[in-house]
């Protein structure tokens, strides 16, 4: 996750950014910083993806970097670990769900540890 923030901020440093890494950075600045206001902000049109939720024993969520571009980014995140955090969990093209275990393509940077022994209060929505 590191480095998905790290090497683009060092390259618009520099002036070295190309024209889709400008708009990834774009589209990832605005939508963490909806995450960090209100996770469940109508422009992120955030849900439960309840195979994801249903394999890793914690509600799993997937928010839009970006809405109605072919094979548009898609944030998937969980509470935790500690109350007041959310932790990313990839940043991917959106899966074809129509496709069958189309979320089991996704693959996940880290989970956070605490999270499906302590169920988040607000995940009970």
């Amino acid at each position: 996750m590191e480095a998905l923030w790290k090497e683009p901020l060092d390259k618009s440093r520099r002036n070295k950014l190309s024209s889709d890494e400008r708009n990834f950075l774009d589209k990832w600045s605005k939508a963490l910083e909806y995450l960090s206001q209100n996770p469940k902000h109508p422009g992120l049109q955030t849900h439960e993806i309840d195979d994801l939720s249903r394999k890793f024993g914690v509600k799993v969520w997937q928010s839009y970097l970006e809405n109605n571009t072919p094979g548009a980014g898609r944030i998937f995140w969980a509470y935790g670990p500690s109350r007041q955090q959310i932790t990313i969990l990839a940043v991917e093209r959106h899966p074809e769900s129509g496709k069958r275990k189309a979320y089991e393509r996704i693959r996940f940077s880290s989970f956070p540890q605490s999270a499906a022994k302590s169920k988040n209060p607000r995940d009970k929505k």
